[in-house]
C-alpha cells in the first residue's frame, strides 16, 4: 500500500479525475506551461499600461494627472477582480478553467483595443503639442470606446492571476521532499518568467507601439495571448488537479455566523469539548487568537439534525479546523495591510517617471529612446536581484542557516526598505531636472538633462518588487488554508489593487489641495511647473512610516501548519478517483 500511495499524489487527480500519478502528471513542464501564460499576459498588461500615459496625453490630449489616474485605475482593477477570479476559482470552475476562460477574455480584449486605436474616428484630430492649450480632448463617446477594451482586459488579468501561481504550485507535492524543494524555487523561477515578459513589454512592444503603430502592437499581445491559451490547453492531460473543497467565502461567513449566535455562550476551560470533524483527513491545532471565533465550534442544542452523530448545520456549529482556518486568514490582514503603500511607490514607475523621462534628453546615438521603455531599467533590476538572489544568496543562506533562503516576512521586508530609498531618490532627482527647467525656461520641450539619471529610483523599486513580490506571493500561499490558496492569492493581489487605488487617491487630494484654478500647484499639467519632488517626498515619508507598521505586523504574527490526520488517508485516496477537479 505505501509503495502505492508513493506513486500517487494523496490530494491530487488527473484530467480524467483519478488519482493523480506523480510520474505521469505534475513537475516543472506542466509548471512551464502554466508560467508561458502569466508570461503572454504580463507581455500584454504592461505592454499597455507602461505607455498608456503616453497614449491619452500625446493621442487624446488628456492632462497628465488625469492620464495617470486613469492608468492606475485601470491596473487597480485589474487586481481587485482578482478577487472574483480567486472565489471563481475555489467555489465552483477550479483553477484550469479559471485561466482559460479568463485568458481567453483578455485576448478578446486586446484584439479589440487593436481595433479601436487603429480607427481615426474613435479619438480627436491630431494637434502641435507646443499649442496644447487648443488641442480638443476626447469626447465622451471616445474615451467610452477606450474604457470598454481596456476592462474587458482586467477583467480577463483578474481572473488569471488569482489561479495561475496556485495552479503552478499544484504541480508540486509538499508532502515529497524532492518537489518541495522544487516548490522552494518555483516563486522564484515564476517571478522571473513574470518579468521577461514585461521585459519584452516595455523595450519591445514599446518600441512598436511608438514607430510602427499602437494597432500593430496590441495586435500582438492578442496573438500572443491566443497562442499561449493553445499551448495551456495541451497540457491537459499532463497536470495535477485539487479538489474543490466548497466555497471559502462561504466558509468564513458561516464561522462568523456560528460565532456570533453563540456570542454569550461561555468557551469551555478543555479546549477538547470544542467540535471537531472526525472525518477530517487533515485538522489545525487550536489556537488562542481571537477567541471570539472559538464560540463557533461549542456544541449546543440543536446543532445537529437528528442526533450527535448526524450531520451537524454548519451555521450552527463550525470545526475546530475550519474556525482556525478563518483565524489564518485573519492573521495575514495586517502583513496585507503594510504592503499596500509599495504597489502605490510602483505606480509612479509607469505614472509620472514615463512623465518625467518624456521630458529629459533621451537620445543614445542617432536612436531616441521611447520614454515608456525607461521601465527597461525597473525590469532589468528585477532580473538581476532574481538572478543574484536564485545563484548566489539561496545557496550560501542554505550552507549557513540551513534554510533555502530568506523567509518570506524577511523578502517583504527588504522589499520595503528598498522601496522608501527608490522614493527619496526620485524625490533628489526631480529636485535637479526642476532646477535645470528653471534655469533653461520651464516651457523648453526636451530638457538638457539625460534620462539616465533616473535609472536609480527605476532600479531601486524594481529590486524591492523582486522581494515583495516574491515574498508576498509565498506568504499568501504557503500560510492560507488550503482550500482558501486561489482567494488567498486574489486577497494578495488586491495590495496591488490599492495601491493603485491609493495612488490615484493621492494624486487627487494633492491635486485639490495644492492646485489652483490656472493648473499649476504639486501636480501641475505640465509637471516643469509642478512640485513632483514634493510627492515623491510624501511618498518617501509615508513608506518609512509603513515599514515601522509593517514591523510591528511581522513580529506579532505566528504561522500556523494543518497536521495530516494519517489514519484517515487511505480512504481518502480510495475515494478520490470518483471525484473531478
Amino acid at each position: 500500500m505505501d509503495e502505492k500511495q508513493s506513486l500517487t499524489v494523496s490530494d491530487a487527480v488527473d484530467y480524467k479525475g483519478f488519482p493523480a500519478n506523480r510520474s505521469k502528471t505534475g513537475g516543472w513542464v506542466p509548471a512551464a506551461l502554466i508560467v508561458g501564460i502569466e508570461l503572454c499576459e504580463r507581455l500584454s498588461t504592461m505592454g499597455i499600461a507602461v505607455n498608456l500615459v503616453t497614449y491619452l496625453v500625446g493621442t487624446l490630449h488628456l492632462p497628465s494627472a488625469t492620464s495617470a489616474n486613469i492608468v492606475t485605475d485601470f491596473m487597480g482593477t485589474c487586481f481587485l477582480l482578482c478577487l472574483l477570479g480567486g472565489f471563481l476559482a475555489d467555489s465552483f470552475l477550479g483553477r484550469y478553467k479559471t485561466i482559460a476562460i479568463f485568458a481567453s477574455i483578455q485576448t478578446l480584449g486586446t484584439g479589440t483595443l487593436a481595433v479601436i486605436t487603429k480607427l481615426p474616428q474613435l479619438h480627436p484630430p491630431p494637434c502641435d503639442p507646443s499649442a496644447s492649450q487648443n488641442c480638443k480632448q476626447a469626447n465622451g463617446f471616445q474615451m467610452g470606446m477606450i474604457y470598454l477594451p481596456l476592462y474587458l482586459i482586467a477583467l480577463g488579468t483578474g481572473g488569471l492571476k488569482s489561479s495561475v501561481s496556485g495552479f503552478g504550485t499544484d504541480q508540486f507535492d509538499e508532502k515529497n521532499d524532492k518537489e518541495k524543494a522544487q516548490m522552494a524555487y518555483f516563486f522564484n523561477r515564476f517571478f522571473l518568467f513574470v518579468s521577461s515578459g514585461t521585459l519584452l513589454a516595455v523595450t519591445v512592444l514599446v518600441y512598436l507601439q511608438d514607430e510602427v503603430g499602437r494597432s500593430w502592437a496590441y495586435g500582438i499581445c492578442s496573438v500572443s495571448m491566443f497562442t499561449a491559451v493553445m499551448i495551456f490547453l495541451c497540457g491537459t492531460k499532463r497536470y495535477r488537479y485539487k479538489k474543490s473543497m466548497g466555497s471559502p467565502i462561504v466558509h468564513i461567513f458561516q464561522v462568523i455566523v456560528a460565532a456570533i449566535n453563540k456570542r454569550k455562550m461561555e468557551l469551555p476551560h478543555n479546549d477538547a469539548m470544542l467540535y471537531e470533524d472526525p472525518a477530517a483527513t487533515s485538522t489545525v491545532d487550536h489556537t488562542n487568537q481571537f477567541q471570539l471565533l472559538d464560540k463557533a465550534a461549542i456544541v449546543a442544542e440543536g446543532d445537529f439534525e437528528k442526533s450527535v452523530t448526524s450531520a451537524h448545520n454548519p451555521w450552527k456549529l463550525c470545526s475546530v479546523t475550519r474556525v482556525e482556518e478563518v483565524k489564518m486568514m485573519t492573521r495575514l490582514l495586517p502583513i496585507w495591510a503594510t504592503t499596500i503603500i509599495f504597489w502605490t511607490t510602483y505606480a509612479q514607475m509607469i505614472t509620472f517617471s514615463v512623465v518625467q523621462a518624456s521630458t529629459m534628453e533621451r537620445s543614445l546615438g542617432a536612436f531616441q529612446i521611447p520614454a515608456g521603455s525607461l521601465t527597461v531599467f525597473f525590469v532589468a533590476a528585477i532580473l538581476i536581484t532574481l538572478t543574484f538572489y536564485d545563484r548566489l544568496v539561496m545557496p550560501l543562506w542554505k550552507k549557513w542557516k540551513g534554510q533555502p533562503g530568506f523567509t518570506n516576512l524577511q523578502k517583504i521586508a527588504i522589499g520595503l526598505i528598498l522601496s522608501t530609498l527608490g522614493m527619496a531618490a526620485a524625490a533628489l532627482v526631480e529636485m535637479k531636472r526642476l532646477s535645470v527647467a528653471k534655469a533653461v525656461g520651464r516651457s523648453t520641450a526636451t530638457l538638457p538633462l539625460s534620462v539616465f539619471l533616473l535609472i536609480p529610483q527605476f532600479f531601486l523599486v524594481g529590486s524591492a518588487e523582486a522581494f515583495i513580490y516574491t515574498g508576498q506571493l509565498d506568504f499568501f500561499i504557503t500560510q492560507s488554508p488550503k482550500g482558501m490558496k486561489s482567494l488567498s492569492t486574489g486577497l494578495f493581489l488586491t495590495t496591488l489593487s490599492l495601491g493603485f487605488f491609493l495612488s490615484s487617491f493621492l494624486v487627487a487630494v494633492v491635486k485639490r489641495v495644492t492646485g489652483s484654478k490656472d493648473g499649476q500647484g504639486w501636480l501641475a499639467d505640465n509637471i516643469n511647473y509642478a512640485r513632483l519632488d514634493c510627492f515623491y517626498g510624501l511618498l518617501a515619508t509615508l513608506s518609512a512610516i509603513n515599514f515601522v507598521a509593517f514591523l510591528v505586523c511581522a513580529i506579532w504574527y505566528k504561522p500556523q501548519k494543518p497536521k495530516q490526520v494519517l489514519a484517515m488517508e487511505t480512504t481518502t485516496n480510495e475515494g478520490s478517483a470518483a471525484e473531478k477537479c
